[in-house]
């Protein structure tokens, strides 16, 4: 044995080059949370230097609510009730800046003096980008304009609430078929052309074309269209914003008709102007009209509305007197006064603190002499589709940065985790090749490492995609990943069914990532070991229970906070066209109850 000790002597080296040269920072600490051993990777997470981090403790790093979730778990460590846990929390840096870690604690008892090992990952990047996501995925959400995305072949892949208003079709509808079933049959060939401008001039804006609802209704729009690239700044697809300007075409072109007929008639000037006025009043669209002095003379309901003003406020006010007014605009005024129809696109001004986009034109009106006898505005206020177009490119590039950083993350436990662990293994077997008489003592032992290095690899593979859902099916899939993840947690979950029907796969999947958000919600916050899983079926749908009798928590307050656990589990049951409450209350247990119902059969394969 005096051999086999001086031959594994010098893996001390080796060990605390492990130590010192790993991307993870690892803190070693005693029973009381204090640490002695930080490795470089720590002092620049939290940019402290190594003897002060020595000096604090182990609470000292984070805020109240979240060091107080980490000693709780400590102190089960400590009492031998657990010997590791994992938390997501905050930490404080030396300028006082705040990160997010994903904390990783094992309990080192072989030792005459037990240790806790202290394992902390950067996930800064990865919350930022999934609060962003969700955050940008709200906004687009609640747009009133129509906003869809596809593929470089024109399939429909995402399609939000204002794209089903727009046309008429839901997303279950739109998702997955081509993009041309809104093209009236004499533009067929017009979705060929609009890829080749992308290609050639990389963004469209503003392009105004015809399109057909579900009901055969055709309607104008003006389409804004931007390319999806990649990481590498490869195209994999398009992004599109459609408004319905239907209302503003046919009031231009009513305009345009009813200063041709003012002008051809011999009518007399009143007659005439009374005649605009009532037009005016009436036109669905933002228009005003005034006279050569620039007073009001008119206004239609839809301007009053898109500025905050009754009519009886503007009716002869002189609109230049208006403090807001930019003197662009003044010039603008002034040259329709002269005989000149200008209109914009686009025009950008700030108004009450806010940044207001418009688009509009403004022409002169001609009395029966064919004098101007003042100028009407047409405007259209396109504040939201600017908004949400800004929002739509970056929420793109917010999910390609996340689907890296999701990438990055699954690549580092990879290589941290399993390589590292391989590595060793392959070390021991080379130790093992010198002492060919330790052989039979160590076996058992390798055997063990290597049963636990499979069954790891194959959890993380579960986790990431449970192929058991397609080959068992949902139920006998949910039912094996919860005896895989307890057998890991080393807790009891008890899963019941009584689902007779053959549930969809998309439904599946959705119910399969809320059960695994609500159990690995409960084994880092609810303290207990024993988890109740129902899955059950009545006429009213599919029901999947979660209950717990732990530590439980503030749902309004959880709801409000910076955590996505409780927004992707409501996203996730939205998209199946379900329904999920959950109750809780501090020290009260938690129970999460989702419904499905069963003509779900229609729901879109995005839940997927």
């Amino acid at each position: 044995m005096g051999e086999a000790a001086r031959t594994r002597t010098p893996d001390i080296p080796l060990f605390r080059d492990v130590f010192n040269s790993s991307p993870i920072g690892i803190a070693v600490e005693n029973l009381e949370g204090q640490p002695l051993f930080v490795n470089p990777a720590f002092c620049s997470f939290l940019g402290f230097s190594e003897e002060e981090l020595r000096n604090k403790h182990c609470v000292d790093f984070s805020p109240r609510e979240d060091a107080e979730k980490d000693w709780a778990l400590f102190q089960q460590l400590r009492a031998g009730s657990i010997d590791h846990y994992q938390l997501e929390k905050r930490y404080f840096r030396r300028d006082g800046s705040l990160v997010w870690g994903n904390l990783t604690i094992s309990l080192m008892n072989s030792r005459p003096s037990p240790l806790v090992i202290a394992m902390v990952e950067d996930i800064t990047a990865k919350k930022t980008a999934e609060e962003a996501q969700f955050r940008h995925a709200a906004i687009v959400e609640s747009s009133e304009d129509a906003i869809a995305s596809g593929t470089l072949d024109g399939i429909i892949v995402s399609w939000n609430a204002g794209a089903q208003r727009m046309y008429g079709y839901t997303e279950a509808e739109a998702v997955g078929k081509p993009i041309t079933m809104l093209l009236p049959p004499e533009l067929r060939d017009e979705e060929n052309k609009i890829l080749e401008l992308l290609r050639a001039e990389g963004h469209i804006e503003h392009f105004e074309t015809i399109r057909v609802t579900k009901v055969g209704k055709k309607i104008s729009v003006s389409l804004t269209i931007s390319p999806i690239k990649d990481a590498s700044g490869r195209t994999v697809g398009v992004s599109g914003i459609a408004r319905d300007i239907t209302e503003r075409k046919r009031a231009g072109e009513a305009l345009a008709e009813i200063n041709r007929t003012l002008v051809a008639q011999a009518a007399a000037l009143q007659a005439r102007e009374e005649l605009l006025r009532v037009f005016v009043k009436n036109v669905p669209a933002a228009v005003a009209m005034l006279d050569r002095d620039l007073c009001y003379l008119q206004v239609s309901d839809r301007w009053c509305s898109d500025n905050s003003v009754e009519a009886s406020e503007l009716l002869g006010r002189s609109r230049e007197l208006s403090p807001e007014m930019p003197d662009r605009w003044k010039e603008v005024n002034r040259r329709a006064l002269q005989g000149e129809t200008l209109r914009a696109d686009e025009d950008r001004w700030e108004s009450g603190g806010r940044t207001r986009w418009a688009r509009w034109e403004v022409r002169p009106w001609r009395a029966a002499d064919g004098t101007v006898g003042g100028i009407l505005i047409l405007t259209e206020d396109i504040t939201h589709s600017k908004e949400a177009e800004e929002t739509l490119s970056d929420m793109t590039r917010k999910l390609i940065e996340a689907q890296e950083q999701e990438r990055a993350r699954i690549g580092r436990e990879l290589h941290d985790d399993i390589n590292q662990r391989v590595a060793m293994l392959s070390l021991e077997l080379e130790q093992l090749q010198e002492n060919p008489s330790e052989v039979q003592s160590r076996v058992q032992e390798l055997r063990n490492q290597t049963t636990e290095l499979s069954n790891d690899v194959q959890a993380l593979s579960h986790d990431l995609h449970s192929s058991k859902l397609e080959y068992l099916g949902v139920v006998a899939g949910m039912k094996s990943w919860c005896k895989e993840f307890a057998e890991r947690q080393k807790m009891e979950i008890n899963f019941r069914s009584d689902v007779s029907s053959i549930l969809l796969l998309a439904v599946g999947h959705s119910l399969f990532r809320v059960l695994q958000e609500a159990l690995n919600n409960a084994i880092k916050h609810s303290g207990v070991k024993r988890i109740e899983v129902q899955l059950r079926e009545d006429t009213s749908g599919i029901h999947l229970v979660i209950r717990d009798s732990g530590r439980g928590f503030d749902v309004e307050a959880a709801s409000q906070g910076k955590g996505l656990g409780l927004t992707s589990m409501r996203e996730r049951v939205r998209l199946v066209n379900g329904t999920i409450s959950i109750e809780s209350k501090p020290m009260g247990g938690t129970t999460i109850h989702v419904r499905v119902p069963l003509a779900s059969e229609h729901v879109s394969d995005r839940a997927v």
